[in-house]
């Protein structure tokens, strides 16, 4: 109790702090502060100025310190607020001597300026003229276009992140890390393009209080204290420069930091690293930087001995780097000679090779992708698919066999289903597929392609202008990622065929782990595993998954007695299915807009099931080309409105009807009117076979 009663208190201490903080700094306008307190708040300003900036060297991307636009109205507002404290006693106190503001102000107007003030002038000039128009300006311009660019971009990395997610690259939670840090980054970009008008308000405030301080410190030294001209000059000209150089030092060094923030590249390594990795890490550059400035250094008249040593210091370091590198690359040619491959002594049944059910054929210049020892990460995402999928469907697939096939184009991969290619498509490694969604803000430089997996143009280009890419809209993805869409695709649409006897009779000893009694008493007792794949098979093809296999085994059950027919078998466990399959449909619209057949229509189908056993085939040719030229046109429809394509139909009719219009309109879902559970209403949007 005593823990529970501490703890929130603590926590109500570090929510005050900052309300606090801002009431203090703001009370500091109004109330009088002695030269002593003057001189702890200025040392603080100069020590949060340093910890910002070192913290901004430090940081690796610029969310790291998301607070900082805060942190730039906090600081903004405490050096004016010391700028006001210290003006009233300015003001009051100037006349007894340089001191009267605290030893701060006077170091900052004797030791730093020499005690001229006419060069403390021209320096506090300076330092706001480099803070006002460089380095302020250029950060709020960098900020500025970086938010747009940003908000721009957000649409092109969104569409990413759900593509990394429908491949199984990422999860759930990852990508809504991935979403609200792109949201986080855009409020970060659009908060520093607002944060930097403090400062550049700061510089202009400092130039009036200088002002201020220098004509209203003349007329009260000279007429209220009886000063000559030359003292008061001098006192208050001195300290209006030691005050204005106390807060400008610190609002430089914040601006520097504000600039630094907003120009860095995200990376993994803080800037330090950069520079030294990026500047001074090639020793082509440094060598002929040292001869350039030895050159220099011995033409007459030049300073030999600055020019030659730094020449020397370059040069040394160039061939320092050169040795290191070589030395580095000598040691990891250095590898053990592979083991020995013993020659099998005779033929057997080794040699004989089994078609695979899933395969992956790669040209050589797609072997780094492939291999792990390569940093080759498609092996990974792979294996992210195949979990994605066994979540999404509620089976395990087989596993990928990847091989290299020197018959391919370099940048060309395939892939196979039980030995017969089903897809081919090209990828090229080290570069970034650019994929136009329909609508994009410009082109790019690059080479014109096809998205492999769903047929979008698109443009194969650069590492370097992935950012403008994703800026104009595009979606930009890696080759890894393509050859995993085009995969997942491919196995989604194959996967009836992938469900075989073998991976069945896996998914029931899996399911009877949890329930053994019910897969006992059904299989082999009631139904073979043959029936059971059949009926599997049958919910797949029209894309029901088979995750609930409780309720899938139960449902067998009730009926296997009476009937082991896979068609009967299947339509009693949609029916049993019928709630999920709305809700993976409709998702929870309580209103379900639906096609519907002609009664006319309805009936002659029934006619020509209870004849033929087939309604497709019953049909007169004219009638039937018509029903599926009606349905495509209907689907069509419900696809442009936005809507899922779902045809409702009686039960009797729908296996057979399903698979008639299943080749024409791949979209299209049949239901039966059992399978709508209670309390959902059915609004029909249109009827086919009306023209008929």
């Amino acid at each position: 109790m005593a823990q529970a009663l501490v703890q929130p208190a603590g926590l109500q201490w570090q929510k005050l702090a900052a309300p606090i903080l801002v009431v203090m700094v703001l009370a500091m306008m109004v109330l009088p502060m002695p030269p002593f307190l003057l001189d702890l708040l200025f040392t603080f300003n100069i020590a949060m100025a340093m910890i910002v900036l070192l913290i901004s060297l430090y940081t690796l991307k610029p969310l790291e310190f998301s607070v900082f636009p805060t942190v730039l109205l906090l600081t903004t507002l405490l050096r004016l607020s010391l700028n006001v404290a210290s003006t009233r006693v300015v003001l009051l106190e100037g006349h007894t001597g340089a001191d009267a503001a605290g030893k701060v102000i006077e170091a900052f107007g004797n030791f730093l300026v020499g005690g001229n003030y006419t060069v403390g002038l021209v320096v506090f000039i300076i330092l706001v003229v480099i803070n006002f128009v460089v380095i302020t300006k250029g950060a709020g311009r960098i900020a500025e276009v970086s938010a747009r660019f940003t908000l721009d971009a957000m649409p092109g990395k969104q569409m990413a992140i759900d593509a990394d997610l429908n491949a199984g690259l990422i999860g759930e939670d990852d990508a809504r890390t991935r979403r609200a840090e792109i949201a986080r980054e855009a409020d970060f970009y659009g908060s520093m393009d607002g944060a930097s008008k403090f400062v550049r308000g700061d510089a202009i405030a400092g130039i009036i209080i200088m002002l201020i301080n220098i004509i209203g410190g003349l007329i009260v030294g000279v007429v209220q204290h009886d000063l000559d001209f030359a003292t008061a000059a001098n006192n208050y000209t001195l300290l209006t420069i030691g005050d204005g150089l106390v807060a400008q030092i610190p609002a430089l060094v914040i601006s520097t930091a504000a600039g630094i923030v907003v120009s860095r590249v995200s990376s993994e390594e803080d800037l330090n690293e950069q520079i030294m990795g990026q500047m001074f890490g090639r020793p082509q550059a440094l060598f002929l930087t040292a001869g350039i400035l030895a050159l220099l250094g011995l033409i007459p008249g030049m300073p030999h001995t600055a020019f030659l040593i730094l020449a020397g210091i370059l040069g040394g370091s160039a061939y320092w780097l050169t040795e290191s590198r070589r030395k580095e690359a000598a040691a990891a040619a250095v590898a053990p000679l592979p083991p020995k491959v013993e020659e099998p002594v005779d033929v057997g049944w080794h040699d004989v090779a089994l078609v695979d059910r899933l395969g992956l054929e790669v040209g050589y210049r797609l072997v780094p992708l492939v291999d792990k020892h390569q940093d080759g990460d498609l092996l990974r995402r792979i294996r992210g698919i195949r979990k994605k999928i066994a979540q999404d469907l509620g089976f395990l697939v087989p596993a990928v066999h990847i091989r290299d096939n020197l018959q391919l184009k370099p940048n060309a991969y395939r892939l196979t289903l039980k030995g017969v290619a089903i897809a081919e498509g090209e990828a090229i490694a080290g570069k970034f597929l650019a994929i136009n969604p329909g609508r994009v803000l410009g082109t790019l430089a690059g080479q014109q392609a096809t998205d492999p997996a769903y047929g979008l143009p698109a443009v194969w280009i650069d590492p370097h202008i992935r950012d403008q890419a994703q800026t104009y809209g595009y979606t930009v993805v890696d080759a890894s990622t393509v050859v995993a869409t085009h995969l997942t695709k491919i196995i989604n649409e194959h996967a009836p065929e992938l469900l075989g006897r073998e991976e069945t009779q896996q998914l029931l000893d899996h399911v009877a782990k949890q329930y053994p009694k019910l897969v006992e008493d059904l299989v082999p007792k009631q139904l073979p595993v043959t029936t059971v794949q059949k009926v599997l098979r049958q919910l797949l093809e029209e894309g029901v998954h088979v995750r609930d296999m409780r309720t899938i085994l139960e449902s067998m059950a009730e009926i296997a007695g009476k009937n082991q027919d896979p068609d009967e078998l299947t339509a009693t466990v949609r029916t049993a299915l019928g709630r999920a399959i709305i809700q993976e449909t409709f998702g929870g619209a309580q209103e379900l807009q639906v096609m519907a057949l002609e009664p006319n229509l309805e009936h002659i189908l029934l006619q020509a099931l209870a004849a033929r056993g087939d309604a497709g085939a019953g049909l007169e040719p004219g009638l039937a080309e018509r029903l599926v030229r009606e349905t495509v046109q209907a689907v069509e429809q419900q696809e442009n409105a936005g809507q899922p394509a779902v045809l409702l139909s009686p039960p009797a009719i729908r296996p057979v009807l399903a698979r008639f219009l299943r080749r024409s309109a791949p979209a299209l879902k049949v239901l039966s009117h059992a399978e709508v559970p209670d309390g959902k209403t059915i609004r029909i949007v249109s009827l086919i076979g009306s023209g008929t």
